[in-house]
Order: structure tokens, then sequence, then C-alpha cells
């Protein structure tokens, strides 16, 4: 559903009536496909990998994903407790 006003998708508030989505919201959606993307790159890399350095790097580069999805999951989680997420 659209918001009225802003012309954005909207979710419900803590009091059932719809809001507008943040943009904030889908910007963590992304962050959050990115860090699962890294974190499959990572995965394909590792397979393919000839020598360490390339598996330092693609062990940061899982490491960075994992962390990063946390940190998303933990702002999202956040979000929907203040009633901005629509799922």
């Amino acid at each position: 559903m659209l918001s009225a006003l802003s012309g954005r998708p909207a979710a419900p508030n803590p009091f059932g009536e719809r809001q507008p989505v943040k943009p904030c919201d889908h910007h963590l959606r992304k962050v959050i496909l990115l860090a699962e993307r890294m974190i499959k790159l990572a995965d394909d890399g590792d397979d393919d990998r000839e020598d360490t350095g390339c598996g330092i790097l693609y062990g940061m580069l899982r490491d960075s994903g994992y962390k990063i999805k946390q940190l998303a999951e933990a702002e999202k989680r956040n979000h929907i407790a203040k009633g901005w997420w629509d799922e």
C-alpha cells in the first residue's frame, strides 16, 4: 500500500495505522542483500582459489559480510520494534 502523502510504501504502526516505509528501511534491505552477496562471493572464490593470498582475501570478505549482515539485522530488529519495517 502507498502512502497518500509521500507516495512511498506504507507499513502499519503499533496502532494498526499505515505509515510510510522509511527510505532507511529500503537501504537496510540492500545492505543485507549486499552482505549475503559478499558471503556467497567469498565462498565461491575460496572454492576456486589457487594460493593462500586469495584465501586470506576471501576470508576477510566472508568475515566482513557476516559482520555487516549481523549489524544490519540488528538494526532491522530495531526498526521492527519501532513499527517502521514492512514485510
